[in-house]
């Protein structure tokens, strides 16, 4: 039986977005794509996702602006957003992210398990122990 969770995965990286797509998909989420911080937003605010996975270097609008702007929206702000990000945790965009109200951070490279283990932290699944 699929899950019927919606998960908007935004990554600007075309390969690194496919493996992502693919593992989640695999998973029973509904996916959904966007590459630019600017298409996050339409995205989020037409589909209302119940995880955004987004990276922090995107064209257009960095992730951490379109974040603030996510959660500045209130038909968006209760929608956790997990960033995935190279960055250093140190970076001025990491802490932006924090700042604004990101769900935890997920560092580059990140294996499927802790990806797994970050979604459940936020969709649950019925069958989980």
């Amino acid at each position: 039986m699929l899950n019927k969770q919606k998960i908007l995965i935004v990554e600007d990286n075309p390969d690194g977005r496919k493996l992502i797509v693919l593992y989640v998909k695999s998973c029973g989420f509904e996916v959904f794509e966007a590459t630019t911080g600017l298409e996050a937003l339409d995205q989020a605010r037409a589909v209302h996702p119940d995880l955004i996975l987004m990276d922090l270097v995107l064209p257009e609008l960095l992730g951490h602006e379109a974040m603030m702007r996510l959660k500045a929206d209130p038909s968006t702000r209760e929608i956790p957003v997990i960033v995935t990000t190279a960055l250093p945790e140190s970076s001025a965009s990491v802490e932006s992210a924090i700042a604004a109200g990101a769900a935890e951070v997920l560092y580059k490279p990140f294996s499927f398990k802790a990806l797994s283990e970050a979604i459940d932290r936020y969709l649950p699944q019925p069958n989980d122990p």
